[in-house]
């Protein structure tokens, strides 16, 4: 249980710093001027990132009853 969740916790990690990296590239193209664009990207990566938080919980939850 412990390996699958830090699996999904590498990917969530993973899935921030691409979509993250997307949203400076997309900013920085200049091509977004209303910055929907960006707007979009910086909720994808507030997604991925409470995906990320809350993996990281249960990564603890599980570390703390398996010691009990």
């Amino acid at each position: 249980m412990r390996i699958l969740l830090l699996i999904l916790l590498l990917l969530a990690m993973a899935a921030v710093v691409y979509v993250l990296v997307r949203g400076v590239v997309s900013m920085a193209s200049g091509k977004d001027l209303t910055g929907e664009q960006s707007q979009m990207w910086m909720r994808r990566r507030v997604l991925f990132q409470a995906v990320a938080i809350i993996l990281v919980i249960l990564i603890l939850a599980v570390a703390g009853a398996a010691s009990h």
